[in-house]
This record gives structure tokens, C-alpha cells and sequence, in this order.
């Protein structure tokens, strides 16, 4: 059996979208919201096809009142209480379409979902763990699809095209969640040197998920708004981000003022110790923290940083001749680079 995959794999740093004449004139002109009939569930979406990852610094209802009010959606993290869950969801009158109720698998979960799912009004279960290859990830989406049958469902994470069909074909979810380690406060990759670079994951779960009239998120690898751009041009729906969102003032934590002046923020992964420790009290001694702590810069208001990637994409349309951000797959061609910006400035 050969054991190496020859080919090379890519990541957002080793290409760069190749430019196009555009008949385009105007980054007023582009049209980034889309438009799903999802395949499983059969419900219809609208709205800017970017997510608010499920981490407990950037899924929260603070971040929901940011961006909802651009049709943006946010998964809110598991840790949650039900009470907590129901109480502010009613309260803020939360539209069903922007934000996902995220469950793990262990026991309890299902009973928690019947509970919130008897008090309020939501479309989306987002299925969260981060090993997409294991049999219990199925068998747990089979009895979701069975108990919730017109839910938009949400499964990952997995970086390959197989494991995308079965889910999608055997009638458990609607979208498949694609990256293994590479968010910025994620050390899987490191830890167990398990992965695929974020671009080819991309490609390639989008190629397979389309042929079965799917979809996938790209979720993590954003560090700025041309990743974004390579995501959607790559061929990714919806794009899942958390450091993106991190270091605003609707994120949870105190601002941290350096001695030069500086301001930050905690940011942190949800496999990392800190996490761990903070939400079951401890790390059992057969697990590897794959996460990290990180002072990300304080950013101040989160719009300002939303307008920001959202008009880096329409930027990225006008180049290649997109006028809406569902056309940027067929738009998009990579060209491989040695460097993506000039350096000579920096540090």
C-alpha cells in the first residue's frame, strides 16, 4: 500500500487568485448574500454565508447582535445552559436563520436539544467535535436527523471527500464542517500530526459534497480578508471563522493594557487546558490539550472589522469578474507563489 500522497497540497498562503478583466465597475455593484435549498432538510436560506464560530469567546449572544443585523450567523458555543439559551433567545426575539444551537455527543446532549428545541424557534443544529472520523459521529447524526428530520444539520469536522458523501448522501446532514488544525489557537496538527492544508481540504470536500448537492464550511485557517476570499473561491459555501472575530468589545473578557501601551484581549481554543479545566474542572489524564491561549490585539467595535472582510470580498469580485459571491468558485483560478506580500517594511 502506498502510503504517501504525492501530490502537493496547498494552503491560503501558498496561492494567490489570479485577476481577470471585469466588466464590473463598482464594489457597490456586488451581491454577497446566497441563496440554499438544502438538501436533506429541504429549507431554504438567505443571507451572507459567514459564520461565527461555536468557542465560548465568539459564539455569543453579543456577537449575535452584531451580526445578524448583516444576515450573518452565529454559532453559539455548547457551554451554555439550556436556561441561559432559551432565556436569551426569547428575550432578543432571535431570528431562527442566524444562529445554530451547537451540540457535542456525549450523553445528554439529545435530552439538552429536546429541551431548548421546546422553547424557541431555530433552524440549525451545528453537531461539534473535532474528530469528524469516528463511527459515533453517524450513528449520532442518525438519531438527530431522526428526533429534528426538517433541521438544517451541521456535522464535522473531517478534511476528505468520503466521509463528506456518506454524511450528506445517507441522509444526516445538510453541510459538512471542513478543516482539521488550522485555526490559530488550535494545535492539532502539532499535537497529532493529523491534518490536510486548509485550501486542498477545501477543494477537494467542495468538489464532492456539490456532487451529491451538498454543502461544506470552511471553517478556521481566516487570518485576514483575502483567506476569506480564497475560502469562497476555493469553493467553500459558507465560511466559519474565530480569531476574525476575537479581541472586539462584545467578546467576553477584560481588555488588557500592556506597559507599552498596547491593548489586548484572551483568546483561546476549546481543546486547550484553559478550557478544559474552565468547563469540566479538569483534563483527564488520557487527553493532549490541541489548544492554545493567545493575547490577540484589542479591536475595539466588531462592525468595524465585519465591514472590513466584507468589503475585502467585494473587492476580490470585482478583480474576477464576480458580481455575486456564489459565482466566485467559477470565477477564481490560484496562481502557486513563493510570497504573497512584500516584506521588506515589516518588523
Amino acid at each position: 500500500m502506498n502510503k504517501i500522497e504525492t501530490g502537493l497540497k496547498l494552503d491560503f498562503s501558498n496561492v494567490l487568485i489570479r485577476p481577470k478583466r471585469s466588466t464590473i465597475n463598482s464594489r457597490s455593484e456586488i451581491d454577497l448574500n446566497r441563496k440554499f435549498k438544502f438538501v436533506n432538510s429541504k429549507n431554504e436560506w438567505n443571507g451572507i454565508p459567514i459564520i461565527a464560530a461555536n468557542m465560548d469567546t465568539i459564539g455569543t449572544f453579543e456577537v449575535y447582535d452584531v451580526l445578524s443585523q448583516k444576515k450573518i450567523i452565529t454559532a453559539l458555543h455548547k457551554f451554555y445552559t439550556k436556561e441561559e439559551i432559551i432565556y436569551e433567545c426569547n428575550k432578543r426575539q432571535m431570528a431562527p436563520d442566524l444562529f445554530m444551537i451547537s451540540t457535542g455527543i456525549l450523553d445528554g446532549s439529545i435530552e439538552k436539544l429536546l429541551s431548548i428545541f421546546e422553547k424557541i424557534n431555530c433552524n440549525w443544529i451545528c453537531i461539534d467535535i473535532a474528530n469528524g472520523y469516528i463511527s459515533n459521529l453517524g450513528h449520532y447524526c442518525r438519531k438527530i436527523r431522526e428526533l429534528f428530520p426538517k433541521k438544517n444539520i451541521v456535522a464535522g469536522n473531517v478534511v476528505t471527500r468520503e466521509v463528506v458523501e456518506e454524511l450528506i448522501l445517507n441522509g444526516l446532514v445538510d453541510i459538512v464542517k471542513i478543516g482539521i488544525g488550522p485555526g490559530a489557537v488550535c494545535t492539532t496538527r502539532v499535537k497529532t500530526g493529523v491534518g490536510m492544508p486548509q485550501l486542498s481540504a477545501i477543494i477537494e470536500c467542495a468538489d464532492a459534497a456539490h456532487g451529491v448537492d451538498g454543502c461544506i464550511i470552511a471553517d478556521g485557517g481566516i487570518t485576514c480578508p483575502g483567506d476569506m476570499a480564497k475560502a469562497f473561491g476555493a469553493g467553500a459555501d459558507f465560511v466559519m471563522g474565530g480569531s476574525l472575530f476575537s479581541g472586539h468589545d462584545e467578546n467576553p473578557g477584560e481588555v488588557i493594557e500592556e506597559s507599552d501601551g498596547k491593548k489586548y484581549k484572551m483568546f483561546y481554543g476549546m481543546s486547550s487546558k484553559f478550557a478544559m479545566e474552565k468547563h469540566f474542572g479538569e483534563m483527564n489524564v488520557y487527553r493532549s490539550s490541541e489548544g492554545r491561549n493567545l493575547k490577540v490585539l484589542y479591536k475595539g467595535p466588531l462592525e468595524n472589522t465585519i465591514n472590513d472582510y466584507l468589503g475585502g470580498l467585494r473587492s476580490t469580485c470585482t478583480y474576477i469578474n464576480a458580481p455575486t459571491i456564489k459565482q466566485m468558485a467559477k470565477c477564481t483560478t490560484f496562481v502557486q507563489v513563493s510570497q504573497q506580500v512584500n516584506l521588506s517594511l515589516v518588523g
